[in-house]
């Protein structure tokens, strides 16, 4: 088995938990809780999680120089409070899929800049990959039946997609310095500081976690405590794929690793097939089928 494979496996198993926690985190927004507010509950957790068990584990990896605190926050303001405020905006605006789609453009932004701002040389095979998996993902979405889109929604979705770029870019250099579990400590704390200062603590809706919340899909009728969904969104749905995507990326080229992110909304097609009652088209089938072949031929330029 090639040295790589692990870190595709590591990548694959953070798509999987990754796009299970779009249902759940949907959910959880049907509420009316703000996708910002959703943000501001998700990092702050993980950072606690996190930076808990590494004081238990070596306190010493949390330490940090003066140097590198102006990149880790900036690294919390765009990887961290930039990936998720976009993209749960954006979901509460537009459709999932065509979402997802804007968003996975950042393989496209990543190779760009590798190429000509980096002027790092891109194998064929990686423009071949970045083609089908785009293409596979336009057929996926089925972009034809979404014509009439959300300005804020799509701006959204583009904003998200550039500091998803910057998260992988980010990340493949500061893992070189610090463990993964510090990097999301630290990217996680700055970004729920900086979001408590927008939104303080206060005048956060608390009810949220001995609320009742409905579920639909194949669950209609159910709920759940909202302690319970938010739960899962912090410990499966965030600390164990930024865990693994971290490490992943270590691994890897950000082009290559952010390409193999694309299995996201595939695996989110199949959950919300599974749970939201949602069906997969004969289209969208082809479309997930095309986007496997060009991460095949994206991991195939990481590897000669």
């Amino acid at each position: 088995m090639h040295k790589s494979h692990r870190a595709e496996w590591l990548l694959f198993g953070a798509a999987l938990t990754y796009a299970f926690n779009g249902v759940v985190s949907k959910w959880i927004l049907q509420t009316g809780l703000s996708s910002i507010r959703l943000t501001e509950l998700r990092t702050f957790g993980t950072a606690v999680v996190v930076g808990s068990w590494l004081l238990i584990k070596s306190p010493a990896l949390l330490k940090i120089s003066k140097k590198q605190l102006p990149e880790l926050i900036l690294f919390g303001l765009i990887a961290v409070a930039g990936v998720q405020v976009f993209y749960f905006y954006s979901i509460s605006k537009m459709p999932v899929g065509i979402a997802l789609l804007v968003e996975f453009t950042a393989p496209i932004w990543i190779t760009l800049y590798l190429r000509f701002i980096k002027k790092e040389s891109v194998a064929k095979s990686m423009w071949y990959g970045l083609a089908l998996g785009f293409g596979g993902l336009v057929l996926l979405a089925q972009v034809w039946k979404g014509l009439t889109l959300s300005g804020l929604g799509l701006i959204s979705s583009f904003l998200d997609a550039l500091s998803l770029a910057y998260y992988y870019v980010r990340v493949s250099s500061l893992t070189k310095k610090m463990s993964s579990e510090a990097l999301l400590t630290w990217g996680m704390a700055i970004c729920a500081i900086l979001i408590g200062i927008i939104k303080p603590w206060w005048s956060f809706p608390f009810r949220i976690f001995s609320q009742q919340i409905p579920l639909n899909g194949h669950f209609e009728g159910h709920s759940l405590p909202g302690w319970v969904l938010i739960a899962w969104m912090i410990l499966l749905g965030t600390v164990l794929p930024y865990v693994l995507v971290m490490r992943g990326i270590s691994k890897l080229n950000p082009a290559t690793a952010s390409t193999i992110g694309m299995l996201e909304p595939i695996l989110a097609g199949f959950f919300a097939w599974m749970l939201l009652s949602e069906s997969l088209s004969a289209v969208q089938l082809i479309g997930a089928a095309t986007v496997l072949v060009g991460i095949y031929f994206a991991d195939r330029a990481s590897v000669l």
